[in-house]
C-alpha cells in the first residue's frame, strides 16, 4: 500500500510541477507575445482559473507527502520525503505571502482598470514564480530520489 501512495504522490506532485513550469516557460511567454491587451487579458483569465485550482493542488500535494512521511517513517528515504514536505510548505508560504496578493489583484485587471504599474507587478509575480518553480522542482526530485 505504501508503494501505491508513493507513486500516486509523485504523479500528483509531478503534474503540479509540470503545470507551474509550463506557466513560467511556455504560457507566459506566449501571452507576452500577443498583440495589444490580449496578453494582459489572458493573464487575468489564467489568474482566475489557476487561482481556483492550484491552492487545492498545493495543499493536496503537501497532505500526500505528509502521509507518505508518516506511513513510511521507518523506511529508507524518509528524510528526503520530510525535506520535500518542508520545501512544499515553503512553496505554500511563498504563494500566500508573495504571489497570491499580486494574483488576486491581477485577476480583476482589464485594460480599462489596470494600475499604472501593472507591468512591474506582473514582472514581480514572474520573479517570485520562478523561485517557487525551483522550490517545487527540488521537492519533486527529492520525492523521486526517496524511491531509490
Amino acid at each position: 500500500m505504501l508503494n501505491a501512495l508513493e507513486v500516486f504522490t509523485i504523479v500528483v506532485v509531478g503534474l503540479m510541477v509540470g503545470v507551474e513550469f509550463s506557466v513560467a516557460f511556455v504560457i507566459n511567454p506566449i501571452l507576452n507575445a500577443l498583440p495589444g491587451d490580449s496578453g494582459q487579458l489572458g493573464r487575468a483569465h489564467g489568474a482566475r482559473m489557476l487561482g481556483a485550482v492550484m491552492p487545492v493542488w498545493y495543499i493536496g500535494s503537501l497532505v500526500l507527502v505528509a502521509v507518505w512521511a508518516i506511513a513510511g517513517w521507518h523506511h529508507h528515504g524518509t528524510g528526503l520525503v520530510v525535506t520535500a514536505a518542508a520545501l512544499l510548505i515553503l512553496s505554500v508560504i511563498m504563494s500566500l505571502l508573495l504571489l497570491v496578493p499580486i494574483n488576486n489583484r491581477g485577476k480583476t485587471w482589464t485594460p480599462e482598470n489596470r494600475p499604472e504599474d501593472w507591468k512591474e507587478q506582473t514582472n514581480r509575480w514572474n520573479r517570485f514564480h520562478y523561485v517557487r518553480v525551483a522550490v517545487i522542482i527540488a521537492a519533486f526530485a527529492l520525492l523521486a530520489a526517496a524511491l531509490v
